[in-house]
């Protein structure tokens, strides 16, 4: 029994692993939005992911670097329209993914893999940026990293198997 569909080439259980990441990712990344907005709106905000001092999420997603991964505002002014929270930049991120996750070409899967290259860059940008400057431990960012990590290496196995279909119908 093949663990490809025969007429695609991706793999079978690619689309519902797709479908789980994307959605815990969005689910993640709303959740994320809404601490960020809650806080800006409130300063005394405890999110539930805020379990003490330096494992707190609401302190991450509102320093420097939850908005525009802290390079944007480099480039223009904090309160710029092109400087949003990394939390709207990751909704973009799945909602993409779930979307060209539908299509069944080279090119959406090249898309697919080099979005989450960039995703897993990013990453481990902020994850050395969360250990190494904030000093924090964020339970809704490593999560995160953690799905971009997955996406990855679902968006490889579809390119793989894609490819070795299409070698086997130019060969036939």
């Amino acid at each position: 029994m093949s663990s490809s569909n025969s007429t695609t080439g991706v793999p079978k259980w690619e689309y519902s692993v797709r479908f789980i990441l994307c959605f815990l990712g969005l689910v993640l990344s709303v959740y994320a939005l809404h601490v960020e907005l809650s806080r800006e709106n409130d300063p005394e905000y405890r999110a539930m992911c805020d379990l003490g001092h330096s494992v707190s999420c609401s302190k991450v997603f509102t320093s420097r670097w939850g908005r525009g991964f802290g390079l944007v505002q480099i480039f223009t002014s904090k309160d710029s329209v092109l400087n949003q929270p990394n939390s709207v930049l990751g909704i973009i991120f799945y909602m993409l993914q779930l979307g060209l996750g539908q299509l069944v070409s080279s090119r959406s899967a090249f898309f697919l893999v080099m979005s989450s290259w960039v995703s897993v860059a990013g990453s481990v940008y902020l994850a050395a940026i969360l250990a190494f400057v904030l000093g924090d431990f964020c339970v809704v960012c490593v999560s995160t990293y953690i799905i971009n990590f997955a996406l990855l290496y679902t968006n490889l196995k579809r390119r793989t198997g894609l490819e070795g279909h299409l070698k086997k119908a130019k060969s036939k």
